[in-house]
């Protein structure tokens, strides 16, 4: 293998990784560079006695030069991507096959779930997030101040981490899939710098703060909007099925008139469908949020 132009360092050969996946999902570039960060500082380390440029050499004919690792990487997402994709909706060609078509598609009820979920998850980020920025602002004066705050923001990396796992598996986003690589032997300043300068370190925790009043309000439209449109289907049809045809409601009958009936039922039906798919349009919007927050953009470092 021709060796010329090689990368002399870990820094030259993450970008020229970075270079050779542009274009391609940023968790997927985020991935990448992550797992060859790993790969390199661990064969640095086992050798010792050996320059980083020497075993940068030496890994170009084994582990695979930037090209050759990016190609792999396209390779292997791929084959993923078709394991793990849902199976294809069947196309309509109707204005109103494609409208009622919702019902068919498994994003459409992932997405639901996801929504419902969304307020107990938002409650434990905005919970962990608020109380650990006010105990690091409250320890600084102490000298134990600065390992809870490196502890804090490695425990939000590792929620954000399974928040991906869940945004990719319920909203069909692509999340990353590793965390971080710890840099051993970094001095503690030299790790604080870098979480401060890091974009995700604030997008993060902005992404927590926000998930509260995005679960509250994606729980609420779930659960008004499915409550009313079961109701207009349900309610006039059990009412007629209920002794003397009505409901009774303090001693009074109530009675169900079929022409009530005639309304409601599709009324029921058009609201319940405008509801899911308002529910695919929030799992759409907060795939983006999500990607948007939590994973390295391509211009970050």
């Amino acid at each position: 293998m021709n060796t010329a132009g090689a990368p002399r360092s870990i820094e030259q050969y993450l970008k020229a990784l970075k270079e050779a996946l542009s274009g391609e999902d940023p968790a997927l570039i985020q991935d990448a560079l992550y797992d060859a960060e790993e790969y390199l500082r661990a064969e640095i380390g086992a050798n010792p006695g050996k320059s980083e440029a020497d075993v940068l050499e030496l890994i170009a004919s084994t582990y695979g030069a930037p090209r050759e690792v990016a190609e792999a990487y396209r390779s292997t997402e791929k084959r993923v991507r078709e394991a793990l994709a849902p199976p294809k909706p069947k196309e309509h060609r109707t204005v109103l096959g494609r409208f009622f078509g919702v019902y068919a598609e498994s994003r459409t009820w992932t997405a639901l779930f996801y929504a419902l979920l969304a307020i107990g998850t938002g409650i434990v980020y905005f919970t962990v997030t608020v109380t650990g920025l006010s105990l690091s602002l409250g320890l600084a004066i102490l000298i134990i101040g600065i390992p809870f705050f490196l502890l804090f923001v490695g425990f939000t990396r590792v929620l954000a981490l399974a928040e991906g796992r869940l945004v990719e598996g319920l909203l069909g986003q692509r999340m990353p899939r590793r965390p971080r690589y710890p840099q051993k032997g970094q001095p503690m300043m030299e790790r604080i710098k870098d979480m401060l300068g890091d974009r995700r370190t604030w997008t993060t925790m902005l992404y927590f703060l926000l998930m509260l009043p995005l679960g509250i309000l994606y729980f609420t439209v779930a659960i008004a909007g499915l409550a009313a449109g079961l109701s207009l289907i349900l309610g006039p049809l059990s009412a007629l099925l209920l002794e003397g045809g009505g409901i009774h409601m303090d001693g009074v009958l109530v009675t169900a008139e079929p022409a009530i009936g005639l309304v409601a039922v599709p009324l029921g039906i058009l609201l319940l469908t405008l509801v899911l798919h308002l529910i695919r349009g929030i799992g759409t919007m907060h795939g983006g949020l999500a990607k948007h927050l939590l994973v390295a953009q391509s211009r970050d470092d």
